[in-house]
């Protein structure tokens, strides 16, 4: 039995910029296959591997670090400790004659940068973020090692032929597989949808175990906020964009100081996901919720929480993020959070989803205002593209995480008017949601091959 449930110290994954499918699953991906070579005993025999990054992985790859990436994996940083410096650049530094490269950090061979081949017309049936790996000896005619993975959103990785992990769902004590039956469970036992996600959290990583998952989340996404609003400068790749979160700040300080100027409270809430996506772009740390697109949304309202909220505090934090997962997991199991596979809907429209339901439980919302709140926000993002300019984590991404901020705040606030009844149910927008996304030309979905990414003039 494979329940929805995803645990929060999964979904909210510590790891690099630009992006979660891009970026950290082939990250996790080639590490993991370097990993396999050591385990099958013949790491010590390779003398070259090759990557095939295809689809989505092909045609935005350079954009996103991909090749970097892959070539950190490889090498076995890992996305949650490395420091991005080392993989900014990792693949390019190896040039056309090619650099070292220690395999699961032991085994020197050397890369070259045509060791890993783009190829952007070729979909592989299990997603459109795939990649293989190959592992070669001296003067073998076939592979020492083949494997194929695919980078399915939110940094999760699948390796072709693997079956479903079974084991942590069996251990959690409250199963669920769509909103309703997640409604069904609080009002069973008189709780609240963070109660649940508590439950099965505890029965897995134990009390202080959660608590001090969710506590180095939040101070992860903190600190990259801080980082965001503190760092000028104009953001890599080319389009020449400015980081616009610092200057925002200096001037909402500068209102703030006059009380009778303007309420900033909606200013404050664009700057701070500004920032959590301007560090994205420029590779630095982030949190993935779900998504690294999608990253600055949860840190931006829940730092609305803290700032606007009486009351609020750290376990009010934790209340916001277990909310958060829970409706994450909806939309994981029954439709989707990768941009490749349901366009900007799939990311920025779930994030909103999660912000919106998770800020209208941690101001008192009841079960179904909070399922309310998390329709109103993903309904309002149905049929949303993905179609970044360049194939770069930039434009219309960054702003995007703002509106979407505000978004969210509006749904919470809206279904904290309502009593919970409403005509369209968020499993229904789920549903809504996954069939748009196959509906979907593949053009908006993450290949820059449509949308704005053809429509503006890169300078």
């Amino acid at each position: 039995m494979v329940t929805a449930f995803v645990s929060a110290l999964d979904l909210f994954s510590i790891g690099i910029g630009p992006s979660s499918s891009h970026t950290v699953g082939p990250m996790r991906a080639a590490r993991a296959f370097a990993g396999r070579l050591a385990d099958d005993g013949v790491l010590d025999r390779v003398t070259r591997i090759t990557c095939s990054l295809y689809g989505s992985l092909g045609a935005t790859g350079l954009g996103h670090g991909t090749p970097d990436a892959v070539v950190a994996g490889l090498a076995g940083l890992r996305p949650d400790d490395c420091d991005p410096d080392d993989v900014r650049g990792a693949w390019s530094r190896l040039g056309e004659a090619g650099g070292e490269v220690r395999v699961a950090g032991s085994r020197p061979i050397t890369m070259t940068t045509g060791d890993l081949s783009l190829e952007p017309r070729t979909r592989l049936p299990g997603h459109p973020n795939a990649l293989t790996l190959q592992a070669w000896g001296e003067g073998e005619a076939l592979p020492l090692a083949e494997e194929t993975y695919y980078s399915v959103g939110g940094g999760f990785i699948r390796r072709e032929g693997d079956a479903p992990e079974e084991s942590e769902a069996l251990r959690h004590p409250l199963p669920y597989d769509n909103a309703d039956q997640l409604l069904a469970l609080c009002e069973e036992h008189g709780v609240s949808f963070c109660d649940v996600a508590r439950y099965n959290e505890v029965a897995v990583h134990g009390e202080d175990g959660i608590d001090a998952g969710l506590d180095a989340i939040w101070a992860a996404m903190a600190e990259c906020v801080e980082h965001g609003l503190a760092s000028d400068g104009t953001l890599p790749g080319g389009l020449g964009v400015k980081r616009r979160a610092p200057e925002v700040r200096r001037r909402l300080e500068e209102y703030d100081r006059d009380e009778h100027l303007r309420d900033t409270s909606t200013e404050w809430l664009h700057a701070f996901a500004l920032a959590v996506n301007e560090e994205n772009a420029s590779g630095g740390r982030v949190v993935t919720a779900p998504t690294n697109g999608a990253a600055g949304i949860i840190p931006a309202v829940g730092h609305y929480y803290l700032r606007l909220v009486p009351g609020a505090d750290a376990a009010g934090i934790r209340r916001y993020l277990l909310t958060a997962a829970a409706i994450a997991s909806l939309v994981k199991k029954n439709a989707s959070i990768s941009g490749a596979e349901g366009g900007c809907q799939a990311e920025v429209g779930s994030a909103c989803a999660m912000a919106a339901g998770a800020l209208c439980a941690v101001l008192g919302g009841t079960p179904r205002q909070i399922e309310n709140a998390a329709e109103i926000a993903m309904e309002h993002h149905l049929g949303l593209t993905c179609d970044p300019v360049a194939g770069l984590v930039q434009v219309p991404c960054i702003e995007r995480n703002a509106i979407a901020s505000s978004t969210a705040v509006s749904a919470a606030r809206l279904a904290l008017h309502g009593d919970g009844t409403h005509l369209v149910s968020l499993d229904t927008v789920i549903e809504t949601m996954r069939q748009t996304g196959l509906d979907m030309m593949t053009k908006y979905k993450e290949t820059s091959e449509g949308g704005l990414a053809v429509n503006v003039i890169e300078c």
